[in-house]
C-alpha cells in the first residue's frame, strides 16, 4: 500500500460568514429520479427545462432520466442519431445540453433514456433518410431488414408500430454505435436503456416475435435444427433471451470504450407477481413472456442499476400486493449483487396520497425510487388535460414526498465498481472501500447547506518533541461542501472565492474554477507548520523532516456552477 504522509489538523476551523446550523440528521444516500418523456412538455424549450430542475429540486430528487431517443431520433443535436423533428422544437435548440446544462449546475445527475426495441411508430416514413426505418426497414431485405417479425408474418402492430430485430447482430452493433454517439458528446451520467425486450402485442399465450429471416437463420445455425420453432419452444426461447443480454453487452461494451464511469441502467418490466418462495424468477414474466433477463444483468455486473417500472394502482388490492412483492425482490436482489435497484411507481395511476403510501414502502427496504411520469404525477393530473390542475397536482406530490420519505437531501449511492467512484465518496454518508483503501463520510446540516467530514486509513508521521512516531489510524482528509447553495449565497465567504486570508492565527489560500477544482467549485488550503515530509535513502530506508506546507483543507461546490 502506497504511503501516505499527513500532518494531523487539530481542529476544522469554522471561518466567519457561515454560522453552524443546529446538528440535524444525517443526508442519506438513495436514488430518486423522475422520468421526463417527450410525449409531453418538458424539455422542449428552456423555460420547460428550468421548471423540470427546479421541481426535481423542490422534491429532493437527485436525477433526471430524460427520454432522449424515443424512436430512433434524437432529442438532441450531436449524435449518430437523426434529430428529433417535433414540434415545438426550435430550430439550433438542443434539448440535451440545456437539460444537462441547468441539471447539473442544480446537482442533479442527467441520464439519457434510449428506447432500444422501438423502430417508428406513424404510418408515415421519417423526414430523415438516415433513419433506420428507411435504410433499414420495410424497403430492405434479407440481413439488411432490421424489422421484427411476428410468426403469423406480422412486421407493423396496427399499421404503424414498428421493432428492432434483436436477433440481428448488424441491428445490435448498431444501436451500440449510436448510444456511444451519445456518451462521446454529451456529459451526461448515465444511459437508460428502455423497451430492452422483445415486443408484446402477441396473439397467443407465448410471445410470438422473433421469427425474421435473420433470427430464424441464426436459430437454425446454433442448434442444428431444421423446422421453424413453434413460440413455446424452450431452446427458441433461451436464443431470444440471449439475443437481449448480447445487446445489453454490446451497450455496455461501446460505453465502457468510451466513458467507463458513465452509469448503465436498464427499465425492467415488472409485469403480474415478482418472485418468491414460490414462485421461481424464471417463472415471471419478465424472464418468460418479453425474454428480459434484468436479474442476470445486474448479478452478472453488465448493469448498474434496474429501475423498474413497477406500475401498479395502490387503490387496487392486487397490484398494491404486487407492487409489494417486486420490492422485496429487488431489496434482497441489491443486497445480493450490491447493484442499484430502483422501484419505479406509475404516478400517472395513483392519487398523491397513494403514490406516497408506495414511496414509502419502497424506500423503507432501502431501494430508490423513480416517478413516472414528471408531466403526469397523479390519476387526477393524468385524466385532466389543465396545465394547471398537472401543475397543482405536482406541487402537492412535492410537499408530500418532501413531508416524507424524502424530508432530507440524499446523495446517489456510491458505485464502488465504477471507475470514477472516489468522485462521489466525499458526500455519500458512511463507510467506503474504493481503490483498495477506506473511507468514511459524515455530513451535518450546515448554514443553508450541507458539510461532509470524510476520513481515511492512512499511515501518518507524527514528531512527538523527540522522536518521529509512526501509526495507522483514521485521519481527516477533506471537508465537502454540497452544492446546495449559489455563488451569491456564500457572498464573501473566503471559502468560496479566490484569495488568501487568516482565521484562528492561520494562513489560507483558496482558489476557484480552476484545473484542480473544476468548473463550478473552489478549494481551500491551510498553511500547516511543521508538517512531516519523507523520502527515501539509499539503501531504501525512509527518513523524515518537518517544513511548513500548504495542506488541502476542505471544497466547496456551487448549486450555480
Amino acid at each position: 500500500m502506497k504511503k501516505i504522509l499527513t500532518a494531523l489538523i487539530a481542529a476544522l476551523v469554522l471561518v466567519a460568514g457561515v454560522i453552524a446550523a443546529p446538528p440535524a440528521a444525517a443526508a442519506t444516500a438513495q436514488w430518486r429520479s423522475f422520468w421526463v418523456d417527450t410525449l409531453n412538455p418538458g424539455i422542449f424549450n428552456a423555460q420547460q427545462v428550468k421548471q423540470v430542475v427546479a421541481d426535481a429540486r423542490a422534491a429532493n430528487a437527485n436525477v433526471l432520466i430524460v427520454q432522449v431517443v424515443r424512436r430512433y431520433e434524437c432529442f438532441c443535436n450531436n449524435s449518430d442519431f437523426p434529430r428529433a423533428t417535433d414540434s415545438g422544437l426550435a430550430a439550433g435548440y438542443d434539448p440535451l445540453a440545456e437539460v444537462i446544462r441547468q441539471g447539473h449546475a442544480a446537482g442533479l445527475e442527467v441520464h439519457a433514456w434510449v428506447n432500444v426495441g422501438t423502430m417508428w411508430s406513424a404510418t408515415a416514413a421519417p423526414a430523415s433518410p438516415n433513419h433506420v426505418f428507411n435504410t433499414n426497414g420495410p424497403s430492405a431485405s434479407g440481413a439488411n431488414r432490421w424489422m421484427n417479425k411476428r410468426s403469423d408474418g406480422v412486421e407493423r402492430v396496427d399499421g404503424a408500430a414498428t421493432y428492432l430485430d434483436l436477433g440481428n447482430p448488424a441491428a445490435q452493433d448498431y444501436i451500440a454505435a449510436k448510444v456511444a454517439s451519445i456518451v462521446e458528446n454529451y456529459n451526461v451520467d448515465g444511459i437508460n436503456l428502455d423497451y430492452i425486450r422483445y415486443p408484446d402485442h402477441s396473439t397467443g399465450g407465448a410471445n410470438q416475435w422473433g421469427y425474421s429471416a435473420t433470427s430464424l437463420q441464426r436459430f437454425h445455425a446454433a442448434t442444428g435444427t431444421t423446422e421453424t420453432p413453434l413460440a413455446t419452444d424452450a431452446a427458441f426461447s433461451n436464443f431470444r433471451r440471449q439475443q437481449v443480454t448480447a445487446t445489453v453487452t454490446k451497450i455496455k461494451r461501446a460505453i465502457d470504450r468510451t466513458a467507463p464511469s458513465t452509469v448503465l441502467s436498464v427499465n425492467g418490466i415488472s409485469y403480474g407477481y415478482g418472485p418468491s418462495s414460490t414462485r421461481s424468477w424464471e417463472a415471471t414474466d419478465p424472464y418468460r413472456a418479453v425474454f428480459q433477463d434484468w436479474r442476470g444483468w445486474a448479478r452478472n455486473g453488465l448493469v448498474d442499476v434496474v429501475v423498474l417500472m413497477n406500475y401498479k394502482r395502490e387503490s387496487n388490492s392486487t397490484q398494491a400486493a404486487q407492487f409489494r412483492s417486486w420490492n422485496v425482490f429487488l431489496a434482497d436482489l441489491q443486497e445480493e449483487t450490491g447493484r442499484l435497484m430502483v422501484s419505479g411507481p406509475a404516478l400517472y395511476l395513483n392519487t398523491v396520497a397513494e403514490s406516497l403510501r408506495q414511496a414509502n414502502a419502497a424506500t423503507a427496504l432501502g431501494i430508490g425510487w423513480s416517478g413516472y411520469s414528471y408531466a403526469n404525477p397523479s390519476a387526477p393530473g393524468y385524466a385532466s388535460g389543465s396545465t394547471s390542475v398537472k401543475g397543482a397536482e405536482r406541487r402537492a406530490l412535492i410537499d408530500a414526498l418532501v413531508a416524507g420519505p424524502f424530508r432530507e437531501w440524499a446523495a446517489v449511492p456510491l458505485m464502488t465498481w465504477k471507475p470514477d467512484a472516489a468522485r462521489d465518496l466525499y458526500v455519500i454518508p458512511g463507510y467506503h472501500q474504493v481503490n483498495g483503501r477506506e473511507w468514511r463520510t459524515d455530513c451535518e446540516a450546515y448554514s443553508q447547506t450541507r458539510r461532509c467530514t470524510t476520513e481515511i486509513k492512512a499511515t501518518t508521521v507524527t514528531f512527538d518533541g523527540r522522536r518521529y512516531v509512526k501509526r495507522f489510524d483514521w485521519v481527516f482528509n477533506n471537508l465537502t461542501y454540497l452544492p446546495l447553495m449559489t455563488r451569491a449565497q456564500w457572498g464573501t465567504n473566503p471559502l468560496a472565492r479566490t484569495g488568501e486570508f487568516t482565521s484562528s492565527g492561520r494562513p489560507w489560500r483558496t482558489e476557484c474554477d480552476t484545473p484542480a477544482t473544476g468548473r463550478g467549485g473552489c478549494r481551500s488550503y491551510v498553511l500547516t507548520y511543521g508538517m512531516v515530509h519523507s523520502a527515501r535513502n539509499a539503501d531504501g530506508t525512509w527518513r523524515y523532516y518537518r517544513a511548513n506546507a500548504w495542506v488541502f483543507n476542505n471544497m466547496v461546490r456551487f448549486l450555480d456552477g
